[in-house]
């Protein structure tokens, strides 16, 4: 709260919208080493931004790919996985057990992978193949090296 009471205090409007000016959604890890738009080059308003646990394409990402194009304007998707994610460690074994201990089957999967290249390109590939987004031409997928900082472009084939 203290850091937020600084940043309000120095806090000026933008004067922009929710439509982001660079028209790309940019789908990537929660991993706390990714600081997406340092590693970029991205400004406040340039995209939007979508994370989760492995920066896998789900159904929530899909809708709001779907929200972000047909309602604000993106038509550009990126997608960002990275080295030594945690996603690789684990497996769907941690759904069952969850399940045992909370005595409830979770909803969701939990899209663990082994090959992160892989799992890039099928997370392209449901980008591209999604029925309810309108731009598919323009989707490409990195992989981001958490010891270098630097981006490898993951070819679709």
């Amino acid at each position: 709260m203290e850091a937020n009471r600084r940043y309000a205090a120095a806090f000026a409007d933008p004067g922009m919208d929710a439509r982001p000016v660079l028209q790309v959604a940019v789908v990537a890890c929660m991993d706390a080493r990714l600081d997406l738009h340092k590693a970029l080059g991205l400004q406040l308003g340039d995209c939007h931004t979508i994370r989760n646990a492995g920066g896998v394409v789900t159904d929530d990402v899909i809708r709001s790919l779907t929200i972000s194009q047909r309602a604000l304007g993106t038509r550009s998707v990126v997608l960002i996985h990275h080295t030594g994610c945690g996603m690789e460690s684990i497996t769907e074994d941690f759904r069952h057990d969850l399940e045992m201990e909370v005595g409830q089957r979770p909803a969701w999967a939990v899209e663990s992978f082994r090959d992160v290249d892989q799992d890039v390109r099928q997370s392209m590939q449901r980008v591209r193949t999604s029925p309810f987004l309108l731009h598919t031409n323009d989707v490409r997928g990195f992989v981001f090296d958490v010891r270098t900082g630097l981006l490898r472009e993951v070819d679709p084939a």
